[in-house]
């Protein structure tokens, strides 16, 4: 009979085949696992190297891509080589069995449950090392281009005297060499240590010798070159001391060699040096002594001397000899770190003036005449009127603006003006349905620039728009509106394809439009298709019908993270700004060359450095990822963006520095040279924001050039807190049209202030001409109020403006009920020894849901003035009127009225325009902001009928003595203009 119960027919037959197909099935699913890793691990290649393409910076990845690939397999195999050789050789310079000790006997089950695995073990800790060092090292690409391509900085450091380029390119690399050697010795003395201990070259609790002599020599000689690295280390150190980084006086994060290193901590490391290179002959002469002894003792007298040479003796100089006398002892010292802090970051010529504080001008004619000279003064403020943009010239509301426009410069009659400008950007929050469709395929792009004067307000309040409308018309002609690339363009689009795109909207109803741009990848190839749906988790895009022939993806659409790319060496502005140029929306975009390597130079981190009171509320214009310390910078190189192309193209900005030079040597062809920037493009290239913020933090402690001076901290000043805010951040630096004391024009600057460290009252002014294609572009220039007498700060300014009982009254009437009083840029201008303080007031609120200009302050000379006009404020300060302005008259009894005319029309329209400006004030007072809009209005009407009466007359009956102002206008300055009015 057969076996029913385990025969070859029995069940066991039928028990294995399912299991059998199990196994299939659970190979199966692990094939399509590592298929499936690796088709992801492609995809994210595949779709990197498919953009680098697109946008013709290819050689950047490929570069890129095979020095990490070089880097990983040379470290990587060198590791995995170094600690597989050391246990080969333990292992083969075992002890034979016989010789072995209990405790090796008892070690005989795990030899022998390894014995079968040896082979696959070995290679396993190998590869496991490779790997781990591999990635390190291909971490480190950017050390070996620096190194393998630097070139001299034609300077050198004042200790050593070696060219900067060794600090900045050659310490950096031998220090990740040192590192990896390091590394690689401990990993081996670990591994041939186990390996000698388990097969019987080591013992710990027998009785006898603790070693064999085979394995004292083996490790031995490891040892001996740890400690050789050791002493290549003590010596990399001295060179060290000119990089290092140590809180001193006046300054944190001082960097470079002070008198206790160059007397105590140098010497120190010499000698060091020396006794660790006698150690480590002395552990590789255990080969012929096989004994310990000596070795030993020699790392003990190395350790010993570490730290009564390295620590102890330096700590002795510098409280016995240093501290007694500290000025004496570190000025020569300070005065290098001086000199090259200065230099480092391009402030070494900065030029500092004394400046009075006060005006000694008794003609207060000419110093209100004065004011249109000093400056073009800007009171549309950038970063407030975002939301009036947003509300008068969205237009749609899937349009939207970056909460901080922008100030440019812009010709008209052959005359600049400062001009604020954004576009209006693509909002998907903002579309009337989100689904995959429409984010991505109906929805893509924005149009058109919005542009405002900087320097003007309509009668209402509201921006003067010199460029508006959809789509956008104005001064700055024809252009491509399309914006396909921009600050808000997060999301990927897929255009070009069979789906239609939404261009704008207009009364006609939807304009439809298909990208006929080159930008973006080619989704044709189904291969390219399955890629992106990988690396975007959109399986839609494998497979959705909306994609097709000609269809592209769009992505990486910020100006920064398109820079940041193509050039992932530089470090890019926070600040990107549009500009109209050669009928093209272009993107511009600051970017940066530094290093933390340049001797004596302190080092300051840019996160901190370049934080402000606007960074504080929009991340977008931080300096990304710059948390790490810099110490040398320089705006090396102009890029700008195409809106509508995203086309990226990187220029040659300083044409002498060292490290630009070193990246263009390991990528050539990517940046090119500043003769192709364009006159257009030239025009509307300016100093950055970034770079300004790094050099007024560095020069509010080293603008002396004392080492006196710096030391004792007397001079130190800091950047003030915003006054306009309570956030409690540094004033943001501000563009403006203006004319320093020694200039003979105004010139398109960045200006900033200083105040004394700990106090409010003003210490300096500074600005930096940021007109490029000029001679002075760049030249920073200070004015250095006196320490004697007490000139007031932003911050005194506020809070004077605040504390004035008629000013404080106003306030508090344009704050009632949902009003809200905002306060824009207070801008600081140089006049005649004195210091001219604006700040325009804006509200936001009864009904309106963005800011209107109603007020500015003026304050000059200890006087302020708080007005509906720029002109009415100035006038009241110089108790003036401008040669520009038409003022009204005072009758005596504090009510101000029109001026008189002969002309019967002309007369009763100003009499009705001073009618309705009476009716306006009492409605003022009232709080009724109903009637105070009907007056406001019944006064601009009454003023465009004077000034239409009077130009008829004027074209009828010549008169060519008549003086200025007796001719009326219809928006003048010192009347009572609409732009007085609260919000609602």
């Amino acid at each position: 009979m057969p076996d029913r119960g385990g025969g070859p027919t029995g069940p066991r037959m039928r028990v294995g085949r399912p299991s059998r197909r199990v196994r299939t099935l659970l190979m199966t699913l692990g094939v399509l696992a590592v298929l499936g890793m690796a088709f992801t691990m492609f995809a994210g290649f595949w779709t990197d190297w498919l953009w680098y393409r697109s946008v013709h910076y290819s050689s950047v990845f490929t570069t890129t891509l095979w020095t990490k690939i070089g880097l990983f397999f040379v470290f990587g195999l060198l590791m995995a080589l170094a600690v597989g050789f050391n246990i080969w050789l333990a292992h083969r310079l075992r002890p034979p069995l016989s010789a072995m000790s209990m405790e090796q006997q008892n070690l005989d089950r795990y030899r022998m449950g390894i014995a079968p695995y040896k082979r696959w073990l070995l290679l396993g800790i190998t590869a496991l090392v490779g790997l781990i060092a591999g990635a390190s090292a291909s971490s480190q690409w950017r050390t070996w281009l620096m190194w393998v391509n630097g070139v001299s900085f034609h300077e050198k450091d004042p200790q050593f005297k070696l060219d900067i380029s060794f600090y900045t390119f050659d310490l950096p690399w031998y220090r990740f060499l040192l590192g990896f050697g390091f590394a690689a010795a401990i990993l081996s003395v670990i591994a041939a240590a186990l390996t000698h201990y388990l097969y019987g070259g080591l013992r710990i609790t027998s009785p006898g010798a603790r070693a064999t002599a085979a394995a004292t020599g083996h490790l031995s000689v490891l040892l001996g070159i740890f400690v050789a690295l050791k002493a290549v280390a003590y010596w990399l150190d001295r060179y060290g001391l000119a990089v290092k980084s140590s809180d001193f006086k006046a300054t944190d994060n001082w960097t470079g060699l002070r008198y206790v290193d160059a007397n105590a901590y140098l010497p120190a490391k010499t000698i060091l040096f020396c006794i660790a290179v006698i150690c480590a002959l002395l552990f590789f002469a255990t080969l012929w002594r096989r004994t310990w002894q000596l070795p030993v003792i020699g790392f003990g007298l190395m350790v010993l001397s570490a730290i009564l040479i390295g620590g102890l003796y330096p700590a002795i100089v510098q409280k016995f000899q240093v501290q007694p006398n500290e000025q004496a002892k570190e000025a020569p010292y300070v005065t290098k770190n001086l000199k090259a802090t200065r230099e480092a970051y391009g402030i070494d010529d900065a030029q500092v003036n004394e400046y009075e504080g006060t005006s000694k001008t008794q003609d207060k004619t000419k110093l209100r005449d004065d004011v249109g000279d000093a400056a073009s003064i800007r009171v549309v403020d950038p970063n407030v009127v975002s939301p009036t943009f947003q509300q008068l010239q969205q237009i749609r509301n899937y349009y939207a603006f970056p909460t901080n426009l922008d100030v440019d410069r812009y010709s008209k009659d052959g005359k600049d003006q400062d001009t604020v400008i954004g576009l209006r950007e693509l909002n998907l929050n903002g579309i009337p349905k989100n689904n995959w469709i429409n984010d991505h395929f109906r929805y893509t792009h924005g149009y058109g620039v919005v542009a405002a004067k900087g320097t003007d307000a309509d009668s209402e309040g509201r921006p003067v728009f010199t460029e508006s409308n959809l789509p956008s018309q104005g001064d700055l002609g024809t252009y491509e509106q399309r914006v396909y690339y921009g600050e808000k363009t997060t999301e990927y689009s897929i255009v070009g394809g069979p789906q239609k795109e939404i261009d704008y909207s207009d009364d006609n109803g939807e304009k439809t439009f298909s990208y006929t741009g080159k930008s973006g990848v080619n989704l044709s190839n189904p291969i390219n298709r399955a890629a992106y749906a990988v690396a975007f988790s959109e399986p839609q895009i494998l497979y959705s019908g909306a994609i097709g022939e000609g269809s592209r993806i769009l992505y990486n659409r910020t100006p920064k993270e398109r820079v940041e790319a193509v050039a992932p060496w530089l470090t890019i502005d926070g600040d990107a700004y549009p500009a109209v140029v050669d009928g093209k929306i272009q993107w511009i975009v600051d970017a940066y060359t530094t290093t933390n390597g340049y001797p004596y130079s302190s080092r300051t981190t840019l996160g901190d450095t370049t934080a402000d009171s606007l960074t504080a509320t929009n991340n977008s214009r931080a300096v990304v990822a710059q948390q790490n310390q810099v110490n040398y910078i320089r705006n090396s190189v102009k890029a700008t963006v195409d809106a509508y192309t995203g086309q990226v193209k990187l220029y040659q900005w300083d044409t002498k520095d060292p490290v630009l030079k070193t990246w263009m040597k390991a990528f050539p062809g990517t940046v090119k040279d500043k003769s192709e920037i364009s006159q257009s493009l030239m025009a509307h290239l300016r100093y950055p924001q970034d770079l300004f913020k790094v050099q007024r933090e560095l020069l509010s402690r080293y603008h002396v050039k004392d080492a006196t001076t710096f030391l004792s901290g007397s001079e130190v000043w800091q950047v003030p807190d915003d006054p306009t805010n309570t956030s409690g951040d540094a004033v943001p630096p501000y563009y403006l049209s203006m004319k320093m004391p020694d200039q003979k024009a105004q010139a398109f600057s960045l200006t900033t202030t200083f105040t004394p460290n700990g106090r409010d009252n003003l210490s300096a002014f500074m600005a930096v001409d940021a007109e490029a294609g000029t001679s002075d572009y760049g030249k920073i220039r200070i004015l250095k109020l006196p320490t004697n007498t007490t000139v007031q700060g932003p911050k005194q300014v506020q809070s004077q403006f605040n504390s004035e009982q008629n000013i404080a009254e106003t306030i508090s009437l344009l704050n009632r009920g949902d009003s809200k009083v905002e306060y824009g840029n207070l801008l600081t201008v140089p006049l005649d020894g004195g210091l001219l303080y604006v700040e325009p007031v804006y509200v936001r609120g009864g009904g309106l849901k963005y800011p209107l200009l109603r007020k500015v302050l003026v304050t000059y000379g200890g006087n302020t003035a708080f007005e509906d006009t720029l002109d009415q404020a100035l006038n009241k300060v110089f108790g003036a009127e401008g040669g520009t302005t038409s003022p009204p008259e005072d009758d005596g009894g504090g009510t101000t009225k029109p001026p008189t005319s002969g002309n019967p029309t002309v007369q009763q329209a100003l009499d009705d325009a001073q009618k309705a400006f009476e009716a306006g004030q009492e409605a003022l007072k009232k709080g009724d902001w109903e009637a105070y809009g009907v007056a406001q209005k019944d006064l601009e009407d009454a003023l465009q009928r004077a000034e239409d009466a009077q130009s008829k007359a004027d074209k009828t009956t010549p008169k060519p003595s008549a003086s200025p102002s007796s001719k009326p206008s219809s928006k003048p300055s010192s009347s009572p203009s609409p732009s007085s009015s609260p919000s609602g």
